[in-house]
């Protein structure tokens, strides 16, 4: 998921398959900036936009699980991480803050969103409703084109596995269902995704099993042979068992590890 840097494409415009790392990335970007433009956010014309990085930086290290629910982000840190000044690092924390990523809390500053479990039920419902919408859109305007970036996904998905790279395999599961949201040509029902993949992601580092894996990419494979084959209710079905199975799989729990935020944004 290049790095988050990637600039998104014009909306309108359908990208040609690229290589699965750099299709990733995009989507990931993409989801970023519709979110940033959802919160009224506008960059300016010539600005280096560090705290668009920064906010993107953020988002993919909690969809990697390596910024856990409670983790504390302080204004210092990313002043020294990205040589900026507070107020660029504030513009960022205010985009995280307005889509659930972060919470600003008075005299601690701000902190990696902790959903409770009535929230988290709620969020995984909005979820299947979603995503069950955009299925049959992915199907109807599906091209050999956006066919292939989907395949492309899917070896990345299992290229991570092989490698025993976990943090990826996660995010880039994540990132699998924001390229269907990508691919069904709706712009607000990808800054939508954009925000509810990366609450989910941290719903499930907070109610995780130990060592439980959250997205088989099995699953995704048979989404990818119904989207194939045009199966538009089987496919809506399939999404739905999926998304339900990721749910009950969840368990009450807290994070315990502390965590090092310059290791945890390293190279993003």
């Amino acid at each position: 998921m290049s790095k988050p840097s990637t600039a998104p494409a014009p909306p309108g415009k359908r990208k040609a398959a690229a290589p699965a790392a750099a299709g990733a990335a995009t989507t990931l970007a993409a989801a970023a900036d519709g979110a940033a433009a959802n919160s009224g956010a506008r960059l300016k014309r010539g600005t280096t936009a560090v705290d668009l990085r920064i906010y993107r930086a953020v988002v993919n290290a909690v969809m990697s699980h390596r910024l856990p629910p409670g983790t504390h982000l302080g204004e210092a840190d990313f002043c020294e991480l990205y040589r900026v000044s507070r107020t660029t690092v504030r513009k960022a924390l205010q985009r995280l803050a307005h889509d659930h990523i972060i919470e600003l809390r008075p005299n601690r500053g701000a902190v990696i969103a902790s959903p409770t479990p009535e929230q988290a039920r709620d969020i995984f419902a909005a979820r299947r409703a979603l995503e069950r919408e955009i299925v049959p859109l992915v199907i109807r305007h599906r091209t050999p084109a956006s066919l292939q970036q989907i395949r492309q996904a899917l070896e990345a998905e299992d290229q991570a596995r092989r490698t025993g790279d976990r943090a990826s395999w996660i995010r880039l599961g994540g990132e699998f269902h924001l390229l269907l949201a990508e691919l069904a040509g709706n712009q607000v029902l990808l800054r939508f995704m954009g925000e509810l993949v990366s609450r989910c992601s941290l719903i499930i580092a907070l109610y995780e099993s130990p060592g439980a894996s959250m997205c088989e990419n099995d699953e995704h494979k048979e989404l990818m042979a119904l989207i194939e084959q045009g199966k538009a209710e089987q496919a809506g079905a399939l999404i739905e068992h999926h998304l339900l199975e990721i749910e009950g799989r969840l368990r009450l729990g807290e994070p315990g590890r502390k965590i090092n935020l310059a290791e945890a944004l390293a190279g993003l």
